[in-house]
């Protein structure tokens, strides 16, 4: 035993497992890397450089992850009516009601200075009583309508596919937090697979020391770790029992986690009600969202005049009236896109939503929700693979060269 371990044929021999093992783990952890890193191109466009296969793609990546989930698993209608429009509009009048007095002072005095200031105060506190009295009903109406209109005025896919594909670091995340598990089993694997094809390496070496077999097999296991343990991630894709053991894609059997990693993400940092209602102002159809607002806001200029009306329109000239109406709505507008910046109303809506969420996307087939995770490495996934088989090629002439003094000439 003493004589073998002193012979450097035996560690020349066992380096050959070693390195294959080595080799897959570093092609493999180093695909994980590619995919997500880095964020922003690298290098001299289009070719000598490169960026994460999942950011260079963002928004195709994006739609491929809605399409994937969200679309499958709960409509505009259906989020919005977990959301709740009546816990929506008590909350806006719980945020208004305080700063009645300070809105409508703000207003005034912005428009109508002279004639604010000369008011006796009696009549300010008529305003803003007949103000407090009038918004809780104009704030129900606007919201009602907004939810019985609310799958024209909000496009779900387009907002997540814009808020992804501008923050690329947070698309990641959605992949790797929810693919936590499998991207670390990949990266293992590759030591082990690795470690089981350089043992068939070094037997084939003991008997057949051609140039080329080194160099052929550090290709293989560049390539071959990485394709065994994608199936073995999604495959197979349903549940078969071999004996006593149980088997499918790893990736599958982790349905429910996953499932409850990714609403979580959407639901409390994308499907955000702060960021469904912008959404709502400032998309395709903020136009006709905001007309809407106005049209149901106005009114509460006339109700708060009330009999003085003729007097107040005397006053604030022929067209100061409608200006003063239109400045109202456009208030009630910026209101409705800063009223919802509480973090304790934003996560108890977040948790509403993501509980039918989570319960529907467990309920998704196998073939629907490998979707999620599946076109992650779909995408360029041929690029991954060259580049581990040219690294493992490299480390095998590497081999032959400096452990075995061959030569490839």
């Amino acid at each position: 035993m003493t004589s073998l371990l002193s012979t450097p044929e035996f560690w020349q021999y066992l380096s050959i497992p070693v390195i294959a093992a080595l080799i897959g783990w570093t092609t493999n952890w180093l695909a994980i890397k590619m995919t997500f890193y880095p964020l922003e191109f690298i290098g001299k466009p289009p070719l000598l450089g490169w960026q994460g296969i999942i950011p260079s793609k963002a928004r195709k990546m994006a739609a491929i992850s809605v399409d994937a989930t969200i679309s499958k698993i709960g409509t505009v209608r259906e989020i919005f009516q977990q959301i709740d429009p009546d816990v929506l509009a008590a909350h806006i009048i719980c945020t208004v009601e305080p700063r009645t007095e300070e809105y409508v002072d703000e207003l005034m005095l912005r428009e109508y200075p002279t004639f604010w200031e000369n008011l006796p105060s009696s009549a300010r506190n008529m305003v803003y009583d007949r103000v407090r009295k009038s918004t809780p009903q104009l704030v129900d109406n606007l919201v009602g309508d907004v939810s019985d209109n609310i799958e024209d005025l909000l496009d779900i896919k387009s907002m997540v596919i814009e808020r992804l594909a501008k923050d690329k670091r947070l698309l990641n995340r959605i992949f790797i937090e929810c693919g936590e598990v499998e991207f670390r089993f990949i990266i293992n694997s590759g030591f082990y697979f690795g470690f089981l094809f350089g043992l068939v390496q070094m037997t084939v070496w003991y008997y057949y020391q051609s140039w080329w077999v080194l160099p052929f097999f550090g290709l293989m296991v560049g390539w071959a770790t990485n394709w065994i343990a994608l199936n073995v991630i999604f495959r197979p894709l349903h549940e078969k029992k071999i004996g006593p053991f149980r088997l499918q894609g790893l990736f599958l059997k982790r349905q429910q986690k996953v499932a409850e990693s990714f609403c979580h993400i959407v639901t409390h940092e994308i499907l955000t009600v702060g960021n469904i209602i912008n959404a709502i102002l400032e998309g395709p159809k903020g136009g006709r969202a905001r007309n809407m607002v106005k049209k149901h806001i106005k009114p509460l200029v006339d109700e708060t005049a009330g009999m003085g009306k003729a007097l107040t329109q005397m006053a604030f000239g022929p067209t100061g009236f409608a200006t003063l109406k239109n400045q109202v709505g456009q208030k009630a507008i910026d209101i409705s896109q800063t009223s919802f910046n509480n973090p304790v109303f934003e996560t108890d809506r977040a948790r509403a939503v993501e509980s039918i969420m989570v319960e529907r996307m467990i309920a998704l087939s196998s073939e629907e929700f490998q979707d999620l995770l599946r076109p992650c490495f779909q995408e360029d996934e041929i690029k991954l693979i060259l580049v581990g088989a040219f690294l493992g090629f490299a480390a095998g002439v590497c081999q032959l060269v400096f452990v075995f003094g061959g030569s490839v000439f």
